[in-house]
């Protein structure tokens, strides 16, 4: 009978816990903000787009895209955007 290999479960608990600390939320309340933003201007640019029923029209050809893609960035954004890390404390002289 075949014996199954070992996981290395201290390589795998230091990868999870890289870069992260004890109840530190990975979003802040500025991603959430940029993301509900993000999701509104998604939201406006199509319905900008179902609103207008022609289509050679100047709205649903140009506004509505632009405003789409500005959406969906404005939401990579919001995911990648991090709080700049605070300094490390001076250290004390004695």
């Amino acid at each position: 009978m075949a014996q199954k290999p070992k996981q290395n479960t201290r390589n795998r608990k230091s990868r999870q816990q890289r870069g992260r600390k004890n109840g530190v939320m990975v979003f802040t309340k500025k991603n959430y903000s940029l993301l509900i933003i993000g999701l509104v201007m998604i939201i406006v640019g199509y319905v900008i787009m179902r609103m207008e029923n022609e289509v050679d029209g100047v709205i649903s050809l140009y506004v509505a895209p632009l405003l789409l893609l500005a959406g969906y960035l404005e939401i990579i954004y919001a995911i990648m955007w991090r709080p700049k890390a605070e300094a490390a404390p001076a250290e004390k002289s004695a």
